[in-house]
C-alpha cells in the first residue's frame, strides 16, 4: 500500500486489502507501516487482538502522542486512528487470539507450566541453538526461584 502519505508493507495476514502469501494458521496481521507528516491510517477493528509498536517519529492516537519504543496495546473492537505528527514508522500486528491460558518466565512462555521448568533444565544445559554471529556468549538463568506466572492482563489503550 503506498497512497496518501501511508506506505505499509504486508508481512503476514491481511490488510489494507492486500494477503500476503505467508500461510498462517490463524487469522493474522502483521505490518510495516511508514506514515508522513499529517496522514493518517485507520486501524482495522476486524482483528480480536491488535497492537502497534513505534519505531520512529512521533504518531498521535485520540491525542495523545507517541514517540518510538512504545507499545500500543488496542482494545478489541474500538475504531482507531492513527495520525503521524512527523515522519513515523511503527509495526501493526494482531489476529486471532490464542486458546487457553499463557505463563511466563524469564524468556520463556508457555501454555503449560510443566513446558517452562522443561525449557529451564535444556537451557542450563545448553541445548538450546546460539543466537547466529554470536557463539561466544552464554546467558545463564536467573538465580529467581520463582514459578512460571500465568500472563494476564495488559496496558489498552486508549
Amino acid at each position: 500500500m503506498d497512497v496518501d502519505g501511508i506506505s505499509a508493507r504486508l508481512i503476514a495476514g491481511e490488510a489494507f486489502g492486500a494477503r500476503s502469501p505467508l500461510k498462517t494458521p490463524s487469522k493474522t496481521l502483521y505490518a510495516d507501516v511508514h506514515l508522513a507528516p499529517g496522514a493518517q491510517l485507520p486501524i482495522d477493528p476486524s482483528y480480536e487482538e491488535r497492537a502497534l509498536y513505534t519505531i520512529a517519529g512521533e504518531i498521535e492516537v485520540t491525542d495523545d502522542t507517541f514517540g518510538p519504543g512504545q507499545l500500543l496495546v488496542l482494545r478489541s473492537g474500538d475504531p482507531i486512528r492513527v495520525r503521524a505528527k512527523t515522519d513515523a514508522q511503527f509495526m501493526l500486528f494482531g489476529g486471532a487470539p490464542m486458546g487457553g491460558p499463557r505463563y511466563i518466565w524469564w524468556n520463556f512462555v508457555s501454555s503449560r507450566p510443566e513446558r517452562i521448568e522443561q525449557a529451564k533444565e535444556e537451557w542450563a544445559r545448553g541445548r538450546f541453538d546460539t543466537v547466529p554471529g554470536d557463539m561466544e556468549e552464554f546467558i545463564p538463568l536467573p538465580q529467581t526461584q520463582e514459578k512460571p506466572r500465568r500472563a494476564t492482563g495488559a496496558v489498552f489503550y486508549p
